[in-house]
């Protein structure tokens, strides 16, 4: 038996790899079984050109073996094995990684397009010391008579010895801690957590991973009694389902997936199964869901795909790779092509990942668009839904998305029974007609008894329901829709009259510039200007809006948490001249002027969905003027 030192800089780097590369102990069961995979990988590509290696693939496994009293964690693959010098070699040397030398002495040979090499940095083996106080690994390389056996515990340093082994192969041994106040080790000694983290991390290693399986059963012979029945059974699926052929794959396969896989009750609305080659070569499989998980709208909901790379799971959300109006997107990612770090833990920000995200971005519109043609129903179902994350992501990021977003976009319409698209409605426009219109309010039966309404849908033209407090927000970023501009029919800038209309009313205003000025003095304060309008229908008042704050605007911009209560809507109060309380407020003293102005400013307000001030005087005037 030979002590040996480690050859890297000795304790303060082992320290290293144990304790900062690595944020969670339980990886340590999905580095050893990647290195395993990668040894039966090696074997298997030796035996496509050695007729000597008598194992066919379907031999090939991986075992794992408790045992709770001796608290040891057992490992035994049949691969390649290693010699002495290469487990001096691996082992000894700190960051020294045999399965990057393998992938780099092969990349020419066409033979090892079909080994998925997982270890990368040699360092994966010594997470075991996170959990382990002693490890022992024997090993007998393919090809060697004598097998070895490595033994550490920890940075003092290592032992190699000769030692008996029958078959090629590794078996690696961990001696597991006791537990200590903050840590408790005994878990992985557990079947069910072995169980759990096979599944978790290393459900898709293509060799089966097989334990001793112990399981209560019914006794036959004595009713109401349970025997204990052991069994080995493979703990991994081993064939993913995303690198299938989707003509192997039925539509009840994808849900139940999707059902077990991302805890859901209900099946997806829609199911992205690609395989994209190029740039970056990756296999993605995505849902969209019915319903919004239950903490969607909460600060703990965190978005993003499940990552893997060769089937091994590498970070269980990965953001960077959905944008946010596509936070609700389940699904996962498979690429061999991305630059993790040390620990595989987490990724290393490249341009492959950008690359990723900016084709995923892609797949999921272009699924939406096709589901918006050919499915609408669906479509209108899932915008209910998730509609609001795409008007944020038209109007987020001073509207970078919006091009590729605001086809998607429908909205209730003064004309459509059910929603229509920007597309839509252009489509249905009089030649005369160069503008885009659309209102706001609380929902569409709302909208729908505004007073500006009739005039617009007098001179024929259709206006769009906005009623999420985001939408006139994104429509602003959108500015114009296939050379059409947006007008809100809530505007004072808004006019549809005709010249001889126009200088009608005009010179009513004229005329009556006193008693519109006695108005504006007793709203002081409150609008800018008070003038008639022909442009009410059979209503007497609304109120309008100048400048870019629209009223729902200033509604949206009070409510926020510490808002800014000078951000207000400079209104315009508008009365009906053909309404009979025109010519009331002609007739009135200045008394009954000051009644009716405040009377009229107030219903006005409540038409808007705005806030009263004093809804008591409100109710007392009325009262005054029936009396």
């Amino acid at each position: 038996m030979r002590k040996k030192q480690f050859k890297a800089e000795s304790k303060k780097l082992l320290d290293m790899m144990i304790n900062s590369i690595y944020t969670h102990k339980e990886i340590f069961l999905r580095e050893l079984i990647s290195n395993a995979s990668d040894a039966i990988d090696k074997l298997y590509f030796k035996s496509l050109t050695d007729d000597s290696v008598k194992l066919a693939r379907g031999d090939f496994k991986i075992r794992i073996d408790v045992d709770k009293e001796a608290r040891t964690i057992t490992l035994t693959d049949n691969g390649i094995g290693m010699t002495e010098e290469e487990l001096e070699k691996n082992l000894g040397t700190i960051a020294k990684s045999g399965s990057l030398n393998f992938k780099e002495e092969n990349a020419d040979d066409k033979n090892a397009e079909d080994i998925s090499v997982i270890g990368q940095f040699g360092v994966g083996f010594y997470s075991s010391f996170m959990v382990s106080d002693k490890v022992e690994v024997v090993s007998k390389a393919f090809g060697e008579s004598v097998a070895h056996k490595w033994v550490s515990s920890g940075a003092d340093g290592y032992t190699i010895e000769e030692c008996e082994k029958n078959d090629d192969g590794t078996v690696i041994t961990l001696y597991i801690k006791e537990d200590t106040e903050n840590e408790d080790y005994s878990q992985y000694l557990e079947q069910y957590k072995i169980e759990e983290l096979v599944k978790k991390y290393s459900d898709y290693i293509r060799y089966p991973i097989e334990m001793e399986m112990s399981h209560q059963v019914p006794d036959p012979e004595k009713e109401g009694e349970y025997i204990t029945e052991i069994s080995t059974e493979v703990l991994n699926s081993m064939t993913p389902i995303w690198r299938k052929s989707k003509s192997e794959i039925k539509p009840e396969d994808y849900n139940e997936f999707y059902k077990n896989k991302f805890m859901d009750y209900s099946d997806p609305l829609a199911v992205i199964h690609s395989k994209t080659e190029g740039q970056a070569t990756f296999d993605a499989l995505m849902y969209i869901p019915e319903n919004p998980p239950y903490d969607f709208y909460s600060k703990e909901y965190e978005k993003g795909l499940q990552l893997y790379s060769n089937g091994v799971l590498i970070m269980d959300k990965c953001p960077d790779l959905l944008p946010d109006y596509f936070s609700f997107v389940k699904g996962l990612v498979d690429s061999a092509d991305l630059s993790l770090n040390i620990s595989r833990e987490m990724l290393q920000h490249d341009h492959q990942l950008k690359i990723i995200a900016k084709a995923i971005d892609k797949k999921i519109k272009n699924e939406l668009a096709k589901m918006l043609k050919n499915d609408r129903e669906k479509y209108e179902k899932f915008f209910k839904v998730f509609g609001l994350q795409l008007k944020y992501g038209v109007y987020a990021n001073y509207g970078m998305e919006k091009d590729g977003l605001k086809d998607l976009l429908i909205f209730e319409s003064s004309v459509a029974d059910t929603y229509t698209t920007l597309k839509e409605y252009v489509g249905r426009m009089p030649e005369s007609q160069d503008t885009i219109y659309y209102a706001c309010g609380e929902n569409a039966q709302k909208i729908a008894l505004l007073p500006q309404l009739d005039a617009v849908k007098e001179k024929g033209f259709e206006v769009l329901y906005f009623t999420d407090e985001v939408d006139e927000f994104a429509i602003q970023m959108l500015m114009e829709y296939d050379g059409k501009k947006f007008a809100n029919i809530c505007k004072n800038d808004l006019d549809l009259s005709t010249d001889t209309e126009k200088e009608a009313i005009n010179k009513k205003n004229e005329e009556s510039k006193d008693l519109l000025d006695k108005m504006k003095d007793v709203l002081v304060g409150q609008v800018t200007s008070v003038k008639f309008s022909n442009k009410l229908g059979s209503h007497p008042v609304s109120l309008t809006a100048e400048g870019y704050v629209s009223l729902e605007m200033e509604k949206v911009l009070s409510s926020m948490p510490g808002a800014n209560q000078g951000v207000k809507a400079q209104l315009v109060l508008e009365i009906n001249s053909n309404h009979p309380v025109a010519q009331k407020l002609a007739d009135a003293d200045d008394e009954t002027v000051e009644k009716y102005t405040k009377l009229l400013y107030t219903s006005a307000r409540l038409i808007a969905g705005l806030d009263i001030d004093n809804p008591t005087e409100f109710s007392d005037t009325i009262a005054d003027l029936m009396q």
